[in-house]
């Protein structure tokens, strides 16, 4: 079998012998046996942790989880500095949880139902991979975008019943943020969590509304009334 690795923009193809293995397995095979310089990141090897992400022909996976097959193209992830091979810096994508706010601003004694809990629960498994991160088109054509995952954690605790400053973290998100977004569902369809930031977005443009904040890019489009 035979997997193709982007290094520093170079693909280079290596021989493993499994017919059929992890990418992780792949990979610590091609260090331990063939090139003791490839690198790449890893820790739990359960897909717990998310520190194993790369891109596997153009869609992102855990190295862990990804069974490979021949003819694999392995590349790092998006939109992230590439510090050598497969490693990536992540620490400029954690800046996006201090823009956007995401934590409890104003904490409220309350009484949580179980139905409250769920609400929030899937959003709460979040392993910080950058999966969605690099899998999203906005951050393309601009890199100020906030990003889902970041948005996804802001929608976690604005609808915490514990928050009694929900408008803050609100205000937070509109610049680079909820309207940047088109929608397209790509974040949602590499979480290896099955988190939906999709859909998160969608409700927290539905919480700005309440605050009255309306679409920035609405009055720019043409309906097609020309002058009249």
């Amino acid at each position: 079998m035979h997997i193709k690795i982007n290094r520093q923009n170079e693909i280079e193809t290596f021989t493993i012998p499994f017919e059929s293995t992890t990418l992780l397995k792949a990979l610590y095979h091609i260090k331990n046996h063939k090139d003791n310089s490839l690198t790449f990141s890893s820790s739990c090897r359960s897909g717990v942790c998310g520190t194993c992400a790369v891109r596997v022909n153009g869609k992102e996976v855990l190295a862990c989880a990804y069974t490979v097959q021949d003819g694999d193209l392995v590349e790092p992830l998006k939109y992230h500095e590439v510090q050598r091979d497969l490693k990536v810096n992540k620490q400029k994508v954690r800046e996006t949880l201090k823009t956007s706010t995401a934590w409890l601003q104003q904490n409220q004694e309350t009484s949580i139902t179980e139905q409250q809990v769920a609400l929030t629960e899937k959003q709460s498994d979040c392993i910080l991979c950058d999966s969605c991160y690099s899998a999203c088109p906005v951050l393309e054509v601009n890199p100020n975008f906030i990003g889902p995952f970041a948005l996804t954690r802001a929608y976690r605790y604005t609808a915490d019943p514990r928050e009694a400053d929900i408008k803050t973290t609100i205000d937070n998100i509109q610049s680079n943020g909820i309207w940047d977004c088109t929608l397209c569902g790509e974040c949602t369809a590499v979480c290896p969590q099955g988190i939906d930031p999709k859909m998160d977005i969608t409700m927290l443009r539905g919480t700005s509304a309440q605050f009255g904040y309306t679409d920035p890019n609405f009055q720019a489009m043409d309906f097609g009334f020309g002058g009249f």
